[in-house]
């Protein structure tokens, strides 16, 4: 679909009294929806954001968020989500290369040097830029698994084909009603927020409470698989039809109580530079990730995938400009490893995360997806530890299920794994390694499980 308008204000001129979005319980139709936008786009405008002014929105998700997230959009505002547990040390090396001019803080502590802070304030009006859909949105932090995280910067236009791609796959139209269960300062809580903007269908934002009372009336979410045993185990009768996993391997008996419940599941494959899903699937119980998406070419360089699509990010962000994704080829090189069967993509892993143990080459992924299938795990790394006589060997650190025995999972794996790939030692995941950061870096998890045995 081609928008001539703001995605709001288009449905809101072919259904203005349809509902679009509930907001704690609130249900606002289309109109409400675009009287909200435009009084906060204006007090915006007042307090003297222009378009392609870079905002930081640091932000939990809350009604706020989101009706804040669309009228600095409607400003032709660069919106760079943050979250309001980053660490305020790593943010004050990371902001001065983002070139941005204000802050919006709606959770946690301001005050950075050099921006100025934004507040909510309606004012009556209509102010905002014109629509555009090739100008510059968002700026997305990546994960920093490697060094500090980069600002991926994506144009509507982006955001649009990502949904594009997946609503070709996913059904979601206008009587249905999709929860934003991801934070927006990640890529997958933005894909959720395009797809309701693109299907004109209906979108639910609400304060965390427990998840089976943010689901009630929607019959869609995207959610990690231990949310999904959960929400089955509680018996709960929710309106679910449509859920769409990440985060780990997929077990077979998950989406088959799902599929007992009418809940059908998707799983696929995505990254932040992507603008979120570049390949997906109707989960089957197989280790691949699906077909590419439509409008996505993928293709293995010596066993690494390379990516080309219009939802790529047009660049990363650094001293006012924009710096190329693409290498000389004009593709985006992954680094993750992978292998095409038949059109469809399995991940491997990280290429820059294999080692070898006694001459074996190991990929943690590999091990991960075995581990974490265990009932009782709910997320599982596994990283190399030096040693003299094998080169390296697997360690692996585990978040557990209360009650859960860690000293039991070497016996229940020994027959799941080869030799070589059975970790050493098993630790839990520490708590200040889940703080702050937009997703476990390895590399601290690697230094912290040094530390913890070589003392």
């Amino acid at each position: 679909m081609t928008f001539s308008d703001w995605p709001w204000r288009h449905w809101c001129a072919r259904k203005a009294e349809q509902p679009a979005l509930r907001l704690n319980g609130e249900c606002l139709t289309w109109r409400e929806l675009c009287q909200r936008t435009d009084t906060l786009a204006s007090g915006f405008v007042q307090q003297g954001v222009r378009e392609g002014d870079g905002v930081m929105l640091q932000a939990h998700n809350h009604p706020d968020t989101l009706l804040a997230w669309l009228a600095l959009l409607q400003c032709g505002a660069r919106i760079l989500p943050v979250n309001p547990q980053l660490p305020r040390s790593l943010m004050e090396i990371m902001l001065p290369p983002l070139t941005l001019r204000f802050a919006l803080i709606l959770n946690g502590a301001g005050g950075y040097a050099g921006l100025s802070d934004l507040t909510l304030t309606p004012q009556q009006g209509t102010a905002g830029a014109l629509w555009q859909p090739e100008r510059l949105a968002t700026m997305t932090l990546t994960s920093g698994s490697t060094g500090l995280p980069k600002a991926a910067v994506h144009t509507c236009a982006a955001h649009l084909a990502s949904a594009e791609g997946v609503l070709s796959l996913l059904p979601y139209t206008g009587e249905d009603d999709w929860l934003l269960s991801l934070p927006l300062f990640h890529v997958s809580g933005q894909g959720i927020l395009w797809r309701w903007l693109l299907a004109g269908a209906r979108l639910t934002v609400c304060e965390k409470q427990p998840l089976e009372q943010m689901l009630q009336g929607c019959t869609h979410a995207s959610l990690v698989p231990t949310q999904l045993w959960r929400l089955l185990n509680t018996g709960e009768d929710v309106a679910l039809r449509a859920v769409l996993l990440g985060g780990a391997a997929i077990p077979v008996e998950l989406t088959q109580r799902a599929a007992s419940r009418g809940i059908r599941s998707w799983c696929g494959y995505g990254l932040t530079e992507f603008a979120s899903t570049v390949c997906a699937k109707e989960a089957d119980g197989l280790a691949d990730v699906g077909y590419p998406l439509s409008g996505r070419e993928v293709k293995l360089v010596e066993g690494e995938v390379w990516l080309k699509a219009p939802c790529m990010a047009s660049g990363y962000w650094r001293d006012g400009k924009l710096v190329s994704i693409t290498n000389a080829q004009g593709w985006f090189a992954t680094r993750d490893r992978g292998e095409m069967v038949d059109g469809r993509l399995t991940i491997l892993g990280r290429m820059d995360n294999l080692f070898f143990s006694g001459g074996e080459g190991i990929q943690p992924e590999e091990l991960e997806r075995v581990i974490v299938t265990h009932p009782q795990v709910s997320q599982v790394y596994v990283v190399p530890l030096d040693d003299a006589e094998f080169g390296q060997r697997p360690v692996a650190v585990v978040e557990c299920e209360a009650g859960a025995d860690i000293k039991q999972l070497p016996h229940w794996l020994s027959d799941k794994l080869a030799r070589f790939q059975q970790p050493v030692h098993w630790l839990v995941l520490p708590a200040e390694l889940k703080n702050g950061g937009i997703k476990i870096s390895r590399r601290a998890l690697q230094q912290w499980v040094h530390q913890s045995l070589r003392g």
